[in-house]
């Protein structure tokens, strides 16, 4: 149906001469717009009744329990069914040192939360398949347990602003009760759910999609292929770097990462400069400032980072050919 209406709006309504770089370009703006906002309407709906059930508080509770290792996987695992947005580390990051979770633990969630979520799942299985998702869903959660190893390992808990502690002291582990909510309390949370994050995420969406409408219309098929294909050994830390500049989530960036695969960039290529754009953005580093020092910030992005590109390289491999 979505392709339908934009070959009618295309070439029939606007009228645009069909095989044309105009008429290619918003083509797949129109039904691209059409299906992601029909797959984001339907995904969050059924999102928001799953992050119904965890609550930030009960999301702490449940982590509180947890140590090294065990704690870092379900951590990650928890971050998948609570997509919080970056302006929501802040809190989160406060709540969780209240809670007497370990840092590296904490860093295994915040790093999942962005990047590895449910609405990336379902969008790429969508676009690419399920190989390509549950490839990309099991090597980001890798990164995430890893990174949140490494950093717990590293005893960089003095790099924390010492404000944060304080605040965990003075609290002195008071436990927020949650109250069960019913059946239609859900869905009419569900209902608003939906209506406030498309809300956030529309300008991002549509830019997404813009950009990557003009990448399909405009650019010669072997331009990418020829600077950012598999032959080049640099292409995937160069589209790492050019990920962290970059504001966006997953619903806005998959777009984009369709179209420069589609152009001929190398899967693992594209799909480092998503993780960056989801998990190393510059303002969420910006965020973060406030609950982390410099010196703590740095190795978590050198950290990420570096397992963003060994992800890179290890999906061009697998997926060569």
């Amino acid at each position: 149906m979505f392709k339908w209406f934009a070959d009618l709006l295309t070439y029939q309504w606007l009228d645009i001469d069909q095989g044309t770089h105009l008429a290619d370009a918003v083509n797949f703006f129109v039904y691209d717009t059409l299906k992601i906002f029909f797959m984001l309407s339907v995904i969050i709906f059924v999102v928001a009744i799953i992050r119904s059930f965890f609550p930030p508080e009960k999301t702490r509770k449940i982590l509180s329990y947890k140590h090294q290792y065990l704690g870092n996987m379900v951590a990650a695992l928890l971050g998948i069914v609570t997509p919080f947005c970056s302006c929501s580390a802040v809190p989160l990051f406060i709540g969780f040192v209240e809670a007497g979770i370990p840092l590296g633990v904490t860093f295994s969630f915040l790093i999942s939360s962005p990047m590895v979520n449910e609405i990336a799942l379902i969008l790429l299985w969508g676009m690419f398949g399920a190989k390509i998702a549950l490839i990309y869903i099991g090597t980001g959660l890798t990164v995430a347990i890893i990174s949140g190893l490494v950093i717990g390992k590293l005893n960089l808990e003095k790099y924390v602003e010492g404000y944060v502690y304080e605040i965990a002291r003075e609290s002195g582990g008071i436990e927020i009760m949650v109250a069960e909510q019913t059946w239609p309390d859900r869905i009419l949370y569900a209902r608003d759910y939906v209506r406030d994050i498309l809300k956030k995420v529309w300008p991002y969406v549509v830019v997404g999609i813009g950009v990557g409408a003009g990448i399909h219309g405009y650019v010669p098929s072997d331009f990418l292929a020829s600077y950012a294909g598999k032959d080049n050994l640099l292409a995937v830390p160069i589209a790492v770097l050019m990920g962290i500049p970059l504001y966006s989530n997953a619903a806005g960036v998959i777009p984009l990462v369709a179209a420069l695969q589609e152009k001929g960039m190398a899967m693992g290529t594209v799909l480092a400069f998503m993780m960056s754009v989801t998990a190393l953005s510059l303002p969420e580093m910006i965020i973060l400032r406030n609950v982390l020092q410099l010196k703590l910030i740095a190795v978590f992005i050198g950290i990420v980072g570096a397992s963003i590109i060994i992800v890179g390289y290890l999906f061009n491999f697998l997926l060569a050919g």
